[in-house]
């Protein structure tokens, strides 16, 4: 009889604890809402693309135009996009990633290709313009590089990307992309 109230006692206290302390789940706040301007660069992306993209070299001459295409898809509605981007001409592939931190206040894309260099690019989420951190690189020097999204239409856009070997100093041109839909695939007429 005894360990029968000690069992008692001992549910009846656990089941009080529990009423008296809410749920970590109903004490989290709900999720910060992302800015509609960021929620609409995700969107926009979204689908196929046919991008031509010119190389330059640090003297500025071009180098030489790849053709190549970017496929563009959800992995979770207006917060995260998955990418792939390939050149064949240059047997170049990469995986990209696009993804709202709305509590910061920031959209990145981050990008690997098959030498596994993982590139972050990170910007305010109002803003069309995203800068990697000050990367380190195999010979000791530093590279920084800027990416700016502009002159976008429904189903086209254009991106410059810059280096800077100064810490952001002093930028130089690296590639300039030009970025037109497939419209038959994403149904668009």
């Amino acid at each position: 009889m005894r360990h029968a109230v000690l069992r008692f006692w001992a549910v009846t206290h656990i089941f009080i604890l529990l009423l008296s302390t809410p749920p970590a789940l109903a004490q989290a706040a709900p999720p910060p809402t992302p800015n509609p301007v960021a929620v609409e660069q995700l969107r926009h992306a979204i689908g196929t693309w046919d991008a031509e993209t010119d190389f330059f070299g640090p003297d500025g001459a071009l180098l030489g135009t790849g053709k190549g295409t970017y496929i563009f898809q959800w992995v979770i509605e207006d917060r995260i996009v998955s990418g792939v981007t390939t050149i064949p001409a240059w047997n170049q592939t990469a995986a990209i990633l696009f993804f709202l931190r709305p509590k910061d206040g920031e959209i990145e894309m981050a990008s690997v290709g098959a030498d596994g260099m993982l590139w972050r690019m990170i910007g305010p989420d109002d803003s069309e313009v995203r800068t990697t951190p000050n990367v380190t690189m195999d010979d000791g020097t530093t590279m920084m590089l800027r990416f700016t999204r502009h002159s976008v239409t429904p189903d086209s856009f254009e991106s410059t990307m810059e280096i800077s070997a100064d810490g952001g100093a002093t930028w130089r041109l690296g590639n300039r992309q030009r970025f037109v839909r497939q419209t038959a695939e994403t149904g668009d007429e």
